[in-house]
């Protein structure tokens, strides 16, 4: 439950540092005196957006903090799961403003985002204002009182989950079903290519070795007579031979002095080395010389290859065989799928089918418990209805069947008539404000019994009420509050704050930095004249004081 609430330098209030009590509490003040305030301080706490104008001006930053106690509803999971230090009986949210828009979140002092503290706070306060009434309207909120009442919520996940599973396979079921279809429009295309390609016996590093030997065809006779004048040089056929000849005869020279001059015998051995080395050289230039010939045939074999990787690279807009042999390997795939596709298609068929099935009997069970709880709050509500001042109340839960959807197939509607003569219609269309307000309280008092929600709110819900139907719904308020809740009623009706437990009372105050909201406990005497103002207007008469204390004893 919401212990203490403090709020700094927001709109109309300095400081407000408040403590509320368990219970069913109420708030009055005059029209503009700032319970509105109060709330949409509030509001920034559940992650409402901030807005600049809110903050106080000419102050360094707007604050709202606000205490719980949340001991009895089990929420440590939310704080195992966002690393925040969990103290079930002092929970902290505050939210800070600068006056440049920059807004800081914090739980139990650990920044968090702005959706953290959201999550969080819509477990800890419900807001029910005249705005709300407006959900009446809305298919999805019928149906999730519906859910509340049938506590459906882990079929429903179950349900949920199988749904979402079912979605993405129908997807992919289509999206391979458009890809089979364009691809085999393409078929004969790719067939085309992935020809071509393979007919170019592709290899890797294949260009680099076709271009050089090109080079070398291109050029053999240069290579013949450039080998062959290096061979006469070594070898030589002249008169004095060649270097090969002259090298030995240095080696032999050099050998002749080793046994008077020993020094000379390594360079001997080296210059054996050099003549060995030289001999080899010699020999492979031979080889080299007999193996190149000039061949035409190898020549436009090579420049044929050549001419055709060159074109394929163009065609495929790439520079080189490695390149375009990863173009052929995703052409093989690509084929290799739409030979495949049918049965990839009639294998995904076959798992949409059976979700379907799954989702289908979910539903089902979904339907059966939803109609059961349908009944529940076809019986309950009229009663509640008929002591709040509707006698002729005539209710009831429309499921109606639609396709398979998030939530299942079912469809609500709630279907009222305040009289007897009238037919049902939605009740967003047929009940009047008051009447609205009645039901959504119903509704509420309802639902707060299956919703462990520490702290609910009533924003002056008890527009178009008087008299009798404001004492019941006060009651109802006082009911929902004695179930381990914390119960909030804003309200102008006398009726409604003579039941609360504890009485704030929200005013302006004038000063010399101008106006100020404030907002303060009432004693047992500034209770009665509080009440007693309610009822008779800023004139306080004595049977207006004597109504308020009668008020306040029943």
């Amino acid at each position: 439950m919401l212990k203490q609430l403090y709020i700094n330098n927001f709109t109309l209030i300095d400081t407000l540092d408040i403590r509320f009590n368990p219970g069913f509490s109420v708030i009055t003040g005059e029209t503009g005196a700032g319970k509105s305030i109060i709330l949409g301080a509030i509001n920034l706490l559940l992650g409402q957006r901030a807005d600049t104008k809110y903050i106080k001006q000419n102050t360094r930053k707007c604050v709202i903090e606000a205490h719980f106690d949340i001991s009895r509803y089990e929420m440590q999971d939310f704080f195992n799961e966002n690393s925040i230090d969990y103290d079930a009986g002092d929970c902290i949210l505050r939210r800070e403003i600068s006056p440049s828009g920059k807004s800081r979140a914090f739980i139990n002092d650990t920044p968090v985002p702005l959706s953290s503290m959201k999550c969080l706070g819509g477990q800890l306060i419900d807001i029910h204002s005249q705005h709300q009434n407006l959900l009446l309207n809305e298919e999805d909120f019928q149906m999730n009182v519906i859910d509340i009442i049938a506590d459906d919520k882990t079929l429903l996940a179950e349900y949920k989950e199988r749904f979402s599973e079912y979605k993405a396979v129908k997807k992919e079921v289509k999206r391979l079903q458009d890809e089979a279809e364009e691809s085999k429009r393409n078929e004969d295309f790719m067939r085309f290519q992935l020809k071509e390609l393979t007919e170019a016996g592709l290899k890797p590093g294949m260009q680099d070795e076709l271009e050089h030997e090109s080079d070398m065809l291109s050029h053999v006779e240069e290579i013949k007579t450039t080998l062959y004048n290096v061979e006469n040089i070594l070898d030589g056929n002249a008169t004095d031979g060649g270097m090969t000849d002259k090298l030995k005869e240095a080696v032999r020279s050099l050998e002749s002095i080793t046994g008077i001059y020993p020094e000379t015998k390594p360079l001997a051995e080296r210059l054996e080395s050099c003549y060995i080395e030289l001999k080899d050289i010699l020999q492979d230039i031979g080889s080299s010389v007999d193996s190149i010939e000039f061949d035409p045939q190898r020549q436009e074999t090579v420049d044929n290859a050549l001419d055709s990787i060159y074109s394929l690279e163009k065609k495929h807009n790439v520079s080189t065989v490695e390149d375009l042999l990863s173009i052929q390997s995703e052409l093989e795939s690509k084929l290799d799928k739409i030979d495949n596709a049918d049965d990839e298609i009639a294998a995904m068929l076959d798992r949409e089918r059976q979700l379907a099935d799954e989702c289908s009997n979910l539903a089902d069970k979904l339907t059966a418990i939803r109609t059961k709880a349908a009944q529940k709050i076809e019986c309950e509500i009229p009663e509640r209805l008929v002591l709040l001042g509707i006698p002729k109340i005539r209710f009831a839960v429309k499921l109606e069947t639609k396709e398979l959807d998030t939530d299942g197939r079912d469809k609500a509607s709630f279907l009222f008539s305040a009289n007897t003569s009238t037919p049902m219609l939605p009740v967003a269309q047929v009940a009047s404000g008051g009447e609205i307000a009645r039901v959504m309280l119903s509704l509420k008092a309802m639902i707060s019994g299956a919703v462990k929600l520490p702290t609910i709110i009533f924003d002056e819900i008890d527009t178009g009420v008087s008299g009798k139907v404001a004492e019941k719904m006060a009651d109802i308020m006082q009911e929902m509050a004695n179930s381990e809740r914390q119960v909030i009623s804003i309200t102008h009706l006398p009726q409604i704050a003579a039941k609360g437990s504890t009485h704030y009372r929200v005013y302006k105050e004038e000063g010399e930095n101008g106006t100020t909201s404030k907002m303060c406990i009432l004693t047992e005497c500034e209770r009665i004249r509080e009440i007693a103002q309610m009822l008779s207007g800023s004139e306080v008469t004595e049977a207006a004081i004597s109504n308020a204390k009668e008020l306040l004893k029943q």
